[in-house]
């Protein structure tokens, strides 16, 4: 089970279950509702669904690598650097539902609490004194 759905200008296939890193967009009440183009319920089958839907709920949102812009012209004493960092949003694609099916993802798993580390003794701070000599 997949869909091929529209996201920032891009196309992605996906199945209940993914997780994907689109363009930034703005989530509504119950998650990111995509534009579908396709929908397949058995492998070799594809077919265009008017009522075809496809949900996301979001994880989290980020920024992606910084990449460089270098522009240059040779002989003329040219040369521009700009930085770009495209934002993103990371949604898991939560339901695909078409013709009175509905295909769901699994729930993930909760995650277990963090134990609160027990704190080391303290050191000791200062320097050791050296031997004292004898005279004999």
């Amino acid at each position: 089970m997949y869909a091929v759905i529209r996201a920032g200008g891009k196309q992605y296939r996906v199945s209940p279950g993914d997780v994907l890193k689109i363009e930034k967009s703005v989530a509504g009440e119950h998650g990111i509702d995509f534009e579908v183009l396709a929908v397949s319920g058995e492998e070799g089958k594809i077919v265009k669904s008017e009522n075809a839907r496809v949900i996301g709920e979001v994880l989290g949102e980020g920024r992606a690598d910084k990449i460089l812009v270098f522009h240059f012209k040779r002989k003329k004493q040219y040369k521009k650097l700009n930085g770009h960092r495209q934002g993103f949003t990371e949604v898991r694609i939560a339901e695909i539902s078409f013709d009175g099916q509905k295909f769901s993802a699994p729930e993930l798993p909760a995650k277990a609490e963090k134990k609160a580390k027990a704190k080391a003794a303290p050191k000791k701070s200062g320097r050791k004194k050296a031997a004292k000599k004898t005279s004999e």
